[in-house]
């Protein structure tokens, strides 16, 4: 269909030709530590999987190709300036940018708002409905609160940040109520917006404690002992790094089970370690077997020779290509308790569209949500973002928590 957009050569994208055809997603500006793991957030952000990929750098300028497949009604505009927004400016090709959080000066956070509405019924999938509402109008969801009347009206109070920094203006809160209307119909009662005060913007923070159960079982750094060698026999989990084959780089070979999301996975692992990937070779093959090659380096511009660090790297690899997201269902008092946990970047943003895939993960088993709690927890050394959902389970559900939980991982994971 040809290309779609051309702005200074900085992304092109390339639709596919034919239905099943992977979309082209070209990249070309200056480099900076963690651009890869950037691109790749919003690429998955907009429900899109990565099948194949390309890059190289020679420190300074950079050329990225992405073959990408998913949805067939992707906004490739709006996807376009969202890739370009991520992208430094050709001025910044003078010296390459390393990502060093402790300099950086953080960002104000985006203010936080208050979404709540009556709804005259429930139905199983009506917060998914709603999450998925929301997403398309790149609404943020931070908490939610659901509560259901006696006489089975609904109310549910989301706590969002806006994307696009609009949400204060009456144009922008318009669209948003105009778009929930047209996906809820008549269930709706009403809806109303605004800023949410000082006592509820820091509700991304959530309650400070967690069963110690719960941080032993889901929060483990260790790889299960069947993993440990890394056989292939293992479920196919091999990280190896070779420091003879490249007089200025140290070679990664991943092998690896495909997933979704699996390049982010080991984009943002390099980024929170400030390592460089000067050049990079992704593919799945078609029984499921994911395979990269990487030249890497360190911030100073060295191979990686210190045993220590290769191990350390290695083995965190090895952990969020094992097990990137962790999910449990545990018993809370009377009731059934779903935790997703997922680990946040040093930059401070997590992985996209958990919630929307936790939510239809229990809308295709027809279970209802009874509460939500989402909240970041510091857990051995790293920030985790915690989903914690109280279900409702219905008298005589057949639906077992390990159904819940592999319904849920599989969703996740895109299996």
């Amino acid at each position: 269909m040809g290309i779609l957009y051309d702005y200074e050569d900085v992304v092109l994208i390339r639709q596919a030709e034919k239905p099943g055809d992977p979309t082209e997603i070209t990249v070309n500006c200056p480099d900076k530590i963690g651009l890869g793991c950037d691109l790749c957030r919003i690429i998955l952000r907009f429900g899109l999987s990565i099948s194949r990929g390309d890059s190289s750098t020679d420190g300074k300028w950079c050329y990225i190709l992405f073959w990408v497949v998913g949805k067939p009604n992707t906004r490739w505009n709006l996807l376009h300036r969202r890739l370009l927004e991520v992208c430094p400016s050709c001025s910044s090709a003078s010296g390459i940018s390393f990502y060093k959080p402790e300099f950086q000066q953080q960002p104000k956070p985006p203010d936080v708002f208050l979404l709540k509405f009556w709804c005259y019924y429930d139905w199983k999938g009506l917060l998914h409905d709603i999450t998925e509402a929301l997403c398309e109008l790149e609404l943020t969801i931070k908490r939610v609160k659901v509560s259901t009347a006696p006489d089975g009206r609904v109310m549910d109070l989301f706590f969002v940040t806006d994307t696009r920094n609009e949400l204060h203006t009456q144009e922008r809160r318009d669209e948003a109520i105009y778009h929930l209307k047209d996906v809820l119909g008549d269930a709706m009662i009403s809806c109303e917006i605004e800023l949410a005060g000082p006592e509820v913007t820091g509700c991304s923070q959530g309650s400070s404690f967690l069963p110690p159960a719960i941080t032993e079982e889901i929060f483990s750094l260790e790889l299960p002992d069947g993993h440990q060698n890394g056989s292939p026999a293992s479920n196919t989990l091999i990280v190896t790094m070779d420091n003879s084959l490249s007089p200025s780089h140290t070679h990664v070979h991943i092998i690896c089970q495909d997933q979704k999301g699996r390049i982010y996975d080991i984009m943002r692992t390099l980024k929170d370690y400030n390592i460089q990937t000067s050049y990079g070779r992704f593919f799945a093959n078609a029984k499921g077997i994911f395979e990269a090659d990487l030249l890497v380096m360190q911030a100073d511009g060295k191979k990686l020779v210190d045993p220590n660090k290769q191990n350390a790297l290695s083995s965190r690899l090895k952990m969020e290509l094992f097990c990137p997201l962790r999910v449990a269902v545990e018993s809370r008092g009377p009731d059934t308790e779903l935790l997703v946990a997922n680990p946040v970047e040093l930059c401070g943003r997590g992985r996209p569209l958990v919630f929307y895939d936790i939510t239809l993960a229990l809308k295709i088993l027809k279970i209802q949500i009874f509460s939500v709690e989402i909240g970041r927890h510091m857990i051995q050394d790293r920030e985790w973002e915690v989903y914690r959902i109280l279900l409702d389970e219905e008298e005589g559900s057949c639906v077992s928590r390990n159904k819940i939980e592999e319904g849920v991982r599989k969703k996740l994971m895109g299996w």
